[in-house]
Formats: structure tokens, C-alpha cells, sequence
């Protein structure tokens, strides 16, 4: 009966050396994958030199719950080849306010992948507020226009947001 309850141990210890610490700890060289900081990214990949310089000489925001004929600001800067985005918007007939905040990750000829945050307030509508950060804003030029759009329109509430960011006038 002993012997019979004695007959794994062998397996038993045998698995148990199996292990590369003898121990069954992590190493400390190899932090828990969740502990690992996620990485912002160093460069904008630029597939499309030209669209990023128009993106870098952009010409203006607008939301078109504030104004389509006066634009807000949008300043694109190169960062040590990393693009960053700031722009915002105000109206002037009331508290409605557009403001991003982040990097480019890709410029394309038609398209550029932003990652920050996007925020709007008090319109159309007081009390309105969208707040977003994502890494995957995807604003792109379609039917030959002249500015980029951001292409998820009902991010926030089921209202459709128009968000432009418009080429510069000259070579647009």
C-alpha cells in the first residue's frame, strides 16, 4: 500500500526540476507582460512625403457645429521626425469648443492615422461633452477635397461630427 502511494513521486520530482529557475519565478529581466509600458511611437511613417508636408502647412480645423467659414488653428510639427498634432476651435457666438491634442502615427497620399485625444464641448448643444483617446483616428481626403476628414463620425453620442483639417491653399 506504501509503495503504491509511493510510485509517483519520481514523475513528481522530475517534473519539478523541469522548470529553467528551479523555482518557478520570473526572471527579473522578463517583467509580466502587462507591466511592459507600451511604446509611443518614435517616427511618423511617412508613405507620402508630399501629403505630409500639406499636412505640416495645414490651413485650419473646423467642426461644423461651431463654423465652416472661420477655421480654427492646427499646428503640425515635425518633432525629431515624430508629427504633432494640436489643434482647436472656438465659436465666436457661443461656449461650442473643438480641441485635439496628440501625434500622427502614418502619413499616406490621402490619409493620416492620428493617436490622442479629440474633445467637444457645448456643441451643438450645451452641455455636450465628447471626450476620446484612441490610437486609430483615421482622417482622410475623399472626392478630391480639400481638406481631411475624420472618418469616425459618430464617435460619441450618434451625433455625426465633421471634423476637417484643411491642405494649405497654395499646391491644396
Amino acid at each position: 500500500m506504501i509503495r503504491a502511494a509511493l510510485a509517483p513521486l519520481p514523475l513528481l520530482l522530475a517534473l519539478a526540476g523541469c522548470t529553467t529557475d528551479g523555482g518557478g519565478t520570473r526572471p527579473e529581466s522578463a517583467p509580466h507582460p502587462a507591466q511592459t509600458p507600451r511604446q509611443e511611437a518614435v517616427t511618423t511613417r511617412i508613405l507620402d512625403r508630399t501629403a505630409a508636408d500639406k499636412l505640416l502647412q495645414n490651413a485650419g480645423v473646423t467642426l461644423q457645429w461651431i463654423d465652416w467659414n472661420t477655421r480654427g488653428t492646427a499646428n503640425a510639427r515635425n518633432d525629431a521626425g515624430l508629427i504633432r498634432l494640436t489643434a482647436s476651435q472656438a465659436s465666436a457666438a457661443g461656449p461650442g469648443r473643438l480641441w485635439l491634442d496628440g501625434r500622427v502615427t502614418e502619413v499616406g497620399a490621402d490619409y493620416f492615422i492620428f493617436s490622442g485625444t479629440i474633445r467637444i464641448t457645448d456643441t451643438p448643444d450645451p452641455g455636450r461633452k465628447c471626450d476620446a483617446t484612441r490610437n486609430d483616428w483615421r482622417f482622410a481626403v475623399t472626392q478630391n477635397r480639400p481638406y481631411w476628414r475624420l472618418r469616425t463620425f459618430e464617435w460619441c453620442d450618434g451625433l455625426t461630427d465633421y471634423i476637417d483639417i484643411y491642405k494649405p491653399a497654395t499646391g491644396g
